[in-house]
């Protein structure tokens, strides 16, 4: 990810730490299950970073993917699905 992208990430960051799940598109997008994607866009480069929210506004940022295709890969979706149960089960012990 470059500079400019990287930039507007935290910008995103921002906005969902201060709106949560309230956030919609263009910015964040309800994939499945609890996990979101950030669309980060930057002229023809766009790149995709999958989360989840614990305890309401608190956001876990699992993997990230540049988008080729319309939808989000499956395989991606089923890693942010695994690191989020792996997060909960860590901080429960």
């Amino acid at each position: 990810m470059n500079s400019k992208a990287r930039a507007k990430f935290a910008q995103i960051a921002i906005l969902l730490e201060e709106k949560g799940p309230e956030v919609q598109m263009p910015y964040s997008k309800h994939l499945e299950d609890g996990i979101f994607e950030v669309r980060v866009i930057v002229g023809k480069d766009s790149s995709r970073i999958l989360y989840f929210f614990l305890e309401g506004k608190r956001i876990i940022f699992t993997n990230g993917f540049k988008k080729k295709t319309q939808k989000a890969p499956r395989r991606e979706i089923e890693t942010a699905i695994r690191y989020r149960a792996e997060y909960i089960k860590r901080i429960n012990r």
